[in-house]
């Protein structure tokens, strides 16, 4: 059972009692000094961004008694209005420009295709549930190396963040971790497969899945649950209630604590309250409604302080907004800087009438390491999400540019010629999941590339975050040659990802940085404590901060890092805004 830093349900509903709802907490800003006084704050923190940085700080902040507000884009998504498979664009796609509000987004860039999430609990709604700690050497790499004993604090916040997700080891192995274990034996290295640590509720051994029990984690405080069915739809978001995504523990008992979560809400301006610059003073955190066209609500919220948590991307994005527009002009240059993807490449197999159904397990059930530097993990969709089969095609390794795009157009003449039925199964999109392994390789090589706030040839009317910095490769030999290997004892056809061939762009669910952890805003943009560079009460806790390249899935490292950064704030009870607020009251009597 998972009890970590929790407070006592006596101390939740005194909290609750005094919290107001946010209708009657939001107001408009005023100015002046006299904001020092606390009741004046309609929050002590607002935290940009619900994901796995922002839960944990929304949940250890009311512990402390701090006054929490979370600001979050997406959309609340339950059992219930979870798409079904992923042909239902509108909700599973997240453009609402398009009308499309789903939780999950592609965002194109000249380097790289990021994939990401957005909805109340961030990308945990979307994301595969694998939680695996990096080798210690990533401590040494980066501008954070030197800054803290690293190795020695993060093993304890690791722990809590691994019992608060409720991370376990992967007991339901599908057809496609049996395929991937039998091909890492066929080349020699079959000693390196594992079972996936995972953030999913699993049933006993020898037990069927889709058995419902009282919250199995908090004593009784979080949300009832039901154990795996092996469906393969984590990435498609748990209709069953067994994926430990955010809004089930971190975010669940924040907003049980007190907190408030704001939903279809985008933050557009944060600014230092005048008469401090340096935001010593408190903020105001100006909204809209993200998923309106017309009447998008515009609202004002002061605060104390400030986080930033709206992923890799947001954060980055938000913070040159913002600094652009002079609402933080101090947030260090180095902003987009150093954005690394784990130097991906997604490959795969088809097996057209395969007599298994590749879908069925948790999205990622299993990883082999083919070398040194590079790792692999069977990744399936659920029976039926089978849009993504328009971007796969039939493997082609060779150099980037023309003569890869030459060799494909060859494969596929061959193909075409010699195989037309088969060639003609590999493609049709209809079964693409229940026959497909997607193999995603992770190489734990230092490279990254960087953002910058420019305006583009195409749209000249307004700056847009634009990628650059040397290419990170798309094609990795290696692990080609272990798809083929699969594809051969399968039965089925080796594929890779069309935009790799066409346009050497690699995709990634895995971005980081852009706002790292360094020794001055000259090499970062913030410290070891997750503080931003030139201002007061302001952190981002997300993964734009991490300075390395992990080489694994990094949801759980991102969450260590904010319960570390949390750690560091003192409970409102000792905080000098407290302390603050009672000389002034002292003062005016």
């Amino acid at each position: 059972m998972c009890s970590h830093n929790l407070v006592s349900s006596d101390q939740a509903g005194s909290r609750n009692a005094q919290q107001k709802s946010p209708e009657e907490t939001a107001g408009t800003a005023s100015s002046g000094a006299s904001r020092d006084a606390e009741t004046q704050f309609d929050y002590d923190y607002i935290i940009i961004g619900s994901g796995f940085g922002g839960s944990v700080s929304a949940l250890r902040l009311v512990e402390k008694g701090y006054r929490v507000a979370v600001m979050e884009m997406g959309r609340r998504w339950t059992p219930e209005n979870l798409p079904r498979t992923s042909w239902s664009f509108h909700r599973w796609f997240w453009r609402p420009g398009l009308a499309l509000r789903g939780f999950f987004n592609m965002r194109f860039f000249r380097h790289v295709t990021i994939l990401h999430g957005c909805a109340v609990g961030g990308g945990s709604i979307t994301y595969a549930c694998t939680l695996l700690r990096p080798p210690d050497k990533v401590w040494d790499n980066g501008d954070w190396a030197g800054l803290s004993d690293w190795k020695t604090e993060m093993p304890a916040h690791y722990d809590t963040a691994s019992r608060m997700l409720g991370v376990t080891e992967n007991r339901i192995l599908g057809p496609a971790d049996k395929l991937l274990k039998k091909a890492a034996e066929s080349i020699g290295v079959g000693n390196t497969f594992y079972p996936t640590q995972v953030a999913i509720f699993q049933a006993a051994p020898g037990e069927p899945g889709g058995q419902t029990f009282p919250d199995p984690y908090f004593g009784g405080e979080g949300p009832e649950r039901t154990t795996c069915t092996a469906c393969g739809g984590c990435m498609m978001g748990c209709r069953h209630g067994a994926k430990n995504t955010l809004d089930m523990n971190y975010l669940y008992l924040a907003e049980k604590r007190g907190a408030q979560v704001y939903a279809e809400t985008k933050v557009v301006d944060v600014q230092p309250l005048s008469g401090a610059a340096d935001g010593s003073r408190g903020y105001e955190v100006s909204t809209q409604k993200s998923t309106a066209f017309v009447m998008k609500h515009p609202r004002r919220f002061t605060c104390r302080g400030v986080i930033f948590a709206a992923s890799s991307l947001g954060t980055t994005e938000l913070l040159f907004h913002l600094k652009e527009k002079k609402s933080l002009p101090a947030v260090s240059d180095r902003v987009g800087k150093h954005i690394r993807t784990n130097s991906e490449s997604l490959i795969g197999v088809r097996v057209p009438g395969s007599s298994d159904d590749l879908s069925k397990g948790i999205a990622i059930g299993s990883g082999v390491y083919i070398d040194e530097h590079t790792h692999i993990e069977a990744v399936r969709y659920p029976n039926g999400s089978d849009s993504m089969s328009a971007w796969s095609t039939i493997l082609t390794g060779g150099r980037p540019g023309a003569g890869r795009i030459g060799l494909w157009l060859k494969n596929l003449w061959v193909s075409a010629i010699c195989h037309p039925i088969r060639t003609f199964r590999v493609f049709q999109p209809f079964g693409w999941a229940r026959e497909s392994v997607i193999l995603l390789c992770m190489q734990a090589l230092d490279a990254h590339i960087d953002m910058r706030w420019k305006r583009t040839w195409f749209w000249p009317f307004r700056k847009f975050m634009v990628s650059h910095g040397d290419k990170v490769p798309t094609y990795i030999p290696q692990a080609n040659d272990f798809a083929q290997k699969l594809a051969q004892m399968a039965g089925g056809t080796a594929m890779s990802m069309l935009p790799e061939i066409l346009f050497d762009i690699p995709g990634t669910a895995h971005c980081l940085g852009g706002c790292v952890i360094a020794d001055s805003p000259e090499r970062g943009v913030v410290d070891a404590r997750h503080r931003v560079f030139g201002y007061q009460n302001m952190y981002i806790c997300d993964g734009s901060v991490v300075a390395a390249n992990l080489g694994v899935n990094p949801s759980l490292t991102i969450t260590a890092l904010a319960e570390r950064a949390m750690s560091f704030i003192q409970p409102a009870s000792q905080s000098e805004w407290k302390h603050r607020a009672e000389r002034q009251k002292a003062q005016v009597a």
